[in-house]
């Protein structure tokens, strides 16, 4: 989504435009003076575009290209005029001063044409934001049962999952659809520098302690979301158990964490009572190469919001390209899957994408270092017996192994083992 920045005194032409941007998709920022519009004009990101009257207060939009011009913005500038003075268009003009000139009266017609021609869009860095993705599987069906019954409740979750699964957007999607989204929320990373400090021994002092407790104080009454809780070290556990433990602080809190969180409490760098006032109710989201019906949805929506973020046709995948798809590991789950899509859909001319489109890593679909594994028959003897040893359950038979359950979901397929 492009940002749009309006330079205009008149608050109601600010607001008529603000509105005809924003219906059009994009995100408009104003400001009512030229010293305002220099200001905005410094935090504008790549693909903005101006929109500017041709004087402010009796200062000329000239003096704003100019400023710009000599600190290296090369923001297009389009310049609203209220009839068609010669000697101003001139002015704005020449030299490449403006990219185009806006009537006025006319505004409300050729405002979205010219701000879509020179609008650029970046292609290739589809943000995916907060939204839950359409899926077709069982398991997402119970995840969206579980978010709806959460969302009822109070109790502190943590959504467990391997990295790209989606665990933001369903712990979000936690907090969005409870009584509390009326109230703050505040994301927090576990290993981020947000909560990065240090213990005074002479004072007592903890600069942990006064980071995480403010944290919670700005979140009065609201939700704390905690991003990959297994980063959070010892002494940072000790605060966030003692402020939950000590304070009762009226806050939820919301984490997100990968599986082997459970190991650390067996392992102890990790301390339980912590991990059982969070985890009073989990959802557990599964890999992409668990829940392989999900991948042709998940495609094509991709190639939707990349088709609509372009304002270019919607390209298709083709069996084979499915079918590629479909058998590939997923390392990096859906993130992945996101960079593969984007990249066919950039690098193909035509209208489908074939699996010789695809430019799938080879990076993890087997693990040679890990895997203990040799010969083909005697691999797919010993994971048919870990299977079957563990009836099927594939963390507790990948642990047999000594393998990722990525590895082992892909030996599966290689093999075309079933369960009987």
């Amino acid at each position: 989504m492009n940002k749009i920045l309006i330079v205009d005194a008149n608050p109601y032409h600010l607001s008529i435009m603000f509105g005809l941007l924003e219906k059009a998709g994009y995100e408009p920022v104003t400001a009512d003076s030229m010293k305002k519009g220099k200001e905005e004009v410094a935090k504008l990101p790549p693909g903005g575009v101006i929109v500017s009257a041709i004087n402010l207060h009796g200062v000329s939009v000239v003096e704003l290209i100019e400023w710009m011009k000599a600190r290296g913005y090369k923001f297009p500038v389009l310049v609203i005029v209220d009839n068609l003075n010669a000697v101003e268009l001139v002015e704005v003009m020449s030299d490449w001063k403006a990219v185009n000139i806006i009537q006025r009266p006319a505004i409300d017609k050729q405002l979205i044409e010219f701000v879509r021609k020179y609008a650029k869009k970046e292609k290739g860095s589809l943000n995916l934001g907060k939204q839950l993705l359409p899926r077709l599987s069982k398991e997402w069906q119970e995840i969206g049962r579980k978010i709806g019954i959460m969302a009822k409740s109070n109790a502190n979750v943590i959504v467990f999952g391997a990295s790209g699964t989606g665990k933001e957007q369903v712990a979000l999607q936690v907090y969005l659809q409870s009584v509390r989204s009326q109230k703050p929320y505040i994301v927090i990373e576990a290993g981020g520098a947000g909560i990065i400090g240090e213990h005074d021994l002479q004072s007592g002092q903890s600069e942990i302690y006064t980071r995480i407790k403010n944290y919670f104080l700005q979140a009065d009454g609201g939700t704390i979301i905690v991003k990959n809780l297994h980063l959070l070290n010892l002494e940072k556990q000790s605060v966030l158990l003692h402020i939950l433990q000590e304070e009762h602080p009226d806050v939820r809190v919301i984490c997100t964490a990968e599986p082997y969180l459970q190991d650390m409490v067996m392992k102890q760098t990790f301390r339980t009572t912590l991990l059982y006032m969070l985890k009073e109710y989990e959802i557990a989201i599964p890999s992409i190469s668990d829940v392989t019906e999900d991948i042709p949805v998940l495609a094509d929506t991709f190639l939707r919001m990349y088709a609509d973020d372009c304002n270019e046709k919607k390209k298709r995948l083709d069996s084979s390209a499915l079918k590629e798809l479909r058998k590939h590991p997923w390392i990096g789950n859906v993130r992945e899957l996101k960079n593969v899509i984007i990249q066919a859909a950039l690098d193909t001319l035509g209208d489908t994408i074939t699996a010789s489109d695809l430019t799938l890593s080879v990076h993890g679909s087997v693990e040679p270092a890990v895997l203990p594994l040799k010969c083909p028959n005697e691999e797919s003897r010993r994971i048919t017996d870990a299977l079957t040893k563990t009836r099927w359950n594939k963390t507790q038979a990948s642990e047999l192994l000594n393998i990722s359950r990525n590895t082992l979901n892909y030996k599966i397929k290689q093999y075309g083992l079933v369960q009987n």
